[in-house]
Order: C-alpha cells, then structure tokens, then sequence
C-alpha cells in the first residue's frame, strides 16, 4: 500500500504514528537520564553499558538503537545538558531590561550551573580520560557553536552596535566577563578547594563585582 500523493510504501497499519527506530525523543531522553545517574553513581570508567541499560529501564537491544557505545551515549548527554543550560542562559540575557541586569542574570545563571554538584563530577570525570579519550574532552571543553562564550559575545557585539559599549574583541571581552562571574568558585571547586556549591547570595555578590569591573571598562 502506498501513499496517495508520494507514491512511497506506508507503513503497516499498526505502526503508523511511531517513531522510527532510534528517533523516539522520550525514550531517547530515558536512556539518557539513567546514562546520567549511571555516571553519577560509579564515574564513566566504571559505568558499563549493562548497568546503564538497568539503570534505564531499557532492554540492550533497545539501548544499541540509540546509542552505538558508552563514548557517544556520554558526548551526548553532554551536548543536552549543555543546550539547557545555554537556552536557560541566553533567556536570562534576552529578558533583561538593561546590560547590568542581563550581566548579572547571565552570570549568575551560568556560574550556579558550572560550579553545581553534578556539573563539576562530569568535568572531572572527562579530565580523568582526556589522555585516553581526547575527542571527548575536545566535545566537552572545546568550541562548539552554541556555547556560553558565543551567546555572551552576540549580546555584546549587539550592545557595541547600539553604542552602550565600547569593545574590541568582543570573544575576548565574553571570556572575560565569564571569569569574572566564577573567579572565587569555579577552579576552587574543581580541585575541591570548595567542597559545597557556593550560596546562591554568595555567587550573586561575586557576579554583581563582576559586573561593575566589566562596564567600568567597557561601558562607552
């Protein structure tokens, strides 16, 4: 049986309306959230693709549809978790009602999700096999088109249009602003010099200082 308009096959009655093997999105993301507690609980080295596939609720078959092995089944978790904070952060700066106020909710955003708990355990984790595995901390740590780095650097490259601020190197400028926000947390808690998440008022401050240095500066 064909389609009337596009002459090509149609599938049997009762499949018309699934997603086509490997393209269903829910149970994509129910791999991908067991991947995650998976990875959580014994790191990536211990994780197997058995204890992911229980930790999932998925049978192995199922499993290999979506994902060809543990390395791509993590660069893809990375790549969602990644979006969701960007998409989050560039709402922050969009919504704002002045270059301050968008600095401050970009920074403060962004800070809160790099130095969280389960950010930092996944950073650490890519570090452990960057020797072994260099494509995957390249994917983790590397430019991308979507990036913190990128979302900041349109925002100012449109505030210099407008004349609110005066930069050269507007990338330059966005790696800067970035530090600042995470200067008193981010490396301390990557090497476990700061074994909590830093208060919420506390990463407020610090952006907040941030943020009066970076158009101290750069305000025209």
């Amino acid at each position: 049986m064909t389609d009337s308009q596009t002459g090509a096959p149609l599938a049997p009655a009762g499949q018309r309306g699934r997603a086509a093997a490997g393209q269903d999105p829910a149970k994509r993301d129910q791999i991908l959230d067991g991947a995650k507690n998976c990875f959580l609980k014994l790191g990536f080295e211990a994780a197997s693709m058995n204890e992911i596939t229980a930790e999932a609720g998925v049978s192995k078959g199922t499993i290999y549809v979506y994902f060809q092995n543990k390395e791509e089944l993590f660069a893809h978790l990375i790549d969602r978790e990644r979006t969701a904070m960007l998409t989050f952060a560039e709402h922050e700066l969009n919504e704002a009602q002045s270059t301050a106020e968008a600095l401050q909710r970009f920074g403060v955003a962004t800070t809160t999700k790099m130095t969280s708990d389960v950010v930092i355990r996944a950073q650490r984790m890519v570090l452990a096999v960057t020797e072994r595995m260099p494509d995957l901390a390249t994917r983790f740590f590397g430019p991308d088109p979507f990036s913190a780095i990128v979302v900041l650097k349109a925002f100012l490259d449109t505030k210099v249009a407008l004349g609110e601020l005066r930069i050269e190197d507007t990338e330059l400028a966005a790696r800067q602003f970035i530090d600042l926000s995470m200067a008193s947390s981010f490396k301390r808690r990557l090497f476990g010099n700061l074994p909590h998440e830093m208060p919420a008022a506390e990463i407020s401050r610090v952006v907040a200082s941030g943020v009066d240095m970076f158009l101290k500066f750069y305000a025209a």
